[in-house]
């Protein structure tokens, strides 16, 4: 058995209808057609990004508790997001208050920036391929 890699990503959010509204109306990602209940996955290549209500444990999990999550949920995980051209969604995030952990540079990824999203998930967006 051999494990390839990744091939799908999901963040667990407290408000699954407001973190799906941020990543359309804020990044222009689309919904696919069917999402399985508790997520909303979007049309993202070449892995599948979705956001979901927190899976259900018997007991809780550290960093998984996003009421106490200590500075942030998912700290030490990076994720990243590519797009055409970066300068043009840190804009658009700066423009409405969102808010900035790093400041657009360039980079061996090309121009990167950070925010975080509602629910404090760091997120880089980077534009080269």
């Amino acid at each position: 058995m051999t494990v390839t890699g990744p091939d799908f990503v999901a963040l667990q959010v407290r408000d699954l209808e407001r973190a799906a509204a941020f990543y359309e109306t804020r990044l222009g990602l689309r919904r696919v057609p069917e999402s399985p209940p508790g997520a909303v996955v979007f049309a993202t290549t070449p892995i599948p990004f979705a956001v979901r209500e927190p899976l259900p444990v018997r007991e809780p999990l550290p960093g998984v508790d996003l009421e106490t999550a200590t500075p942030h949920p998912g700290l030490g995980v990076a994720l990243w997001l590519h797009a055409d051209d970066a300068q043009a969604p840190h804009d658009t995030l700066a423009a409405v208050g969102v808010p900035i952990l790093a400041a657009p540079s360039d980079s061996p990824f090309g121009r990167t920036f950070t925010f975080t999203d509602p629910d404090g998930y760091a997120v880089t967006v980077h534009d080269q391929p």
